[in-house]
């Protein structure tokens, strides 16, 4: 096999329609546009969506939900990421991502952390959230859990 022996597969390429060439085309005279009408003008047509002056889909179905502006959104840690962390070390939410135990979100409101997962490590968590379950997982380790 050679590189100027390479073609596409057949019918992968369709050659370009050739209008206004005559009749025997059949794509001569109005080239496919029939005649006269918004359909046949150069840049006629009308905007995706438009239903002849109907009032279209979208402006008859009603609005859903809303952005809440206070919403806040945390960087969620669970007990399992923080399992291999050794004993006496602080975690907040510099180390959390200093070390990827998660992934950091857009206009965050600080870190939560969730009871999943087992800890054995005496740790001092500063985080702006903490479960209940999670909280109770880390006193009951020798750690403390502060709230921000």
């Amino acid at each position: 096999m050679r590189i100027d022996t390479i073609q596409p597969a057949m019918g992968a390429n369709t050659p370009a329609k050739r209008l206004g060439r005559g009749i025997g085309s059949g794509l001569g005279k109005t080239s496919g546009k029939g005649h006269k009408g918004q359909w046949a003008r150069s840049g006629g047509g009308v905007r995706p969506g438009f239903e002849g002056g109907q009032t279209p889909l979208h402006r008859r179905l009603p609005k859903r939900g809303f952005n809440n502006k206070f919403r806040k959104e945390y960087v969620i840690v669970n007990l399992s990421a923080l399992a291999n962390v050794e004993a006496g070390t602080v975690v907040d939410y510099e180390f959390v991502l200093a070390n990827k135990l998660a992934k950091q979100v857009k206009d965050n409101s600080g870190l939560k952390v969730l009871g999943t997962g087992e800890i054995k490590n005496a740790l001092t968590v500063k985080a702006a959230k903490f479960s209940a379950s999670a909280k109770e997982a880390i006193e009951k380790a020798g750690g403390t859990a502060e709230t921000l």
